[in-house]
């Protein structure tokens, strides 16, 4: 059976490997990400992944498995998504600076008519940021092609003061959830 990755993500590449997912294809969506107004977190990520994996798995057929995620992170009530300009990464972090947000994926997986989505939450509590460190870590580059501007797997994770939840949901794919779906449609990796 052939699994395919419905993203272009390298951390998510990366992490289907720590689980022992090394046979795969890449497929990254190209559609548009729409955010659904008016939904709660859990049910836009869902969405947005699920819209992924429908996009995909078009183009395979009944013998492959899709697997699509999408990751946001919600702070007072809204989306932060990857910021478009350094301004706007300033803004997100200054934002995160000292509080508690939480960083939802949603995973859709689809094999033949069977389309199974979830989502997971973690919290994360960032510690108090001055001004140069906001401005050192988004001279790093690295918050640029991250939701909330921020990646906890690296210079990010000085930053971070606590987790509640899945460490690797806020990586961007939560392996034991991801796991557990696997299984219900019949791919074992235990």
């Amino acid at each position: 059976m052939k699994i395919v990755l419905a993203s272009g993500s390298p951390r998510r590449r990366e992490l289907l490997g720590v689980i022992g997912v090394a046979d795969f294809e890449v497929c990254p969506a190209q559609g548009e990400e729409k955010t659904p107004e008016g939904l709660p977190p859990e049910e836009i990520v869902k969405s947005l992944s699920a819209a992924k994996a429908r996009e995909v798995a078009a183009k395979y057929g009944d013998d492959a498995v899709v697997i699509a995620a999408d990751t946001i992170v919600w702070a007072d009530g809204k989306v932060l998504g990857k910021p478009h300009d350094k301004a706007e990464a300033f803004s997100m972090l200054k934002a995160l600076s000292g509080k508690t947000h939480e960083v939802y994926t949603g995973i859709t997986l689809i094999r033949g008519d069977e389309l199974l989505s979830q989502a997971e939450r973690t919290g994360v509590e960032f510690r108090e940021l001055d001004d140069a460190e906001i401005n050192a870590y988004i001279a790093t580059g690295e918050p640029m092609d991250k939701a909330g501007a921020y990646g906890i797997q690296g210079k990010a994770s000085l930053m971070v003061s606590k987790i509640n939840g899945d460490y690797f949901n806020v990586v961007g794919l939560p392996l034991c959830r991801l796991g557990q779906m696997l299984k219900t449609i019949g791919v074992r990796l235990l």
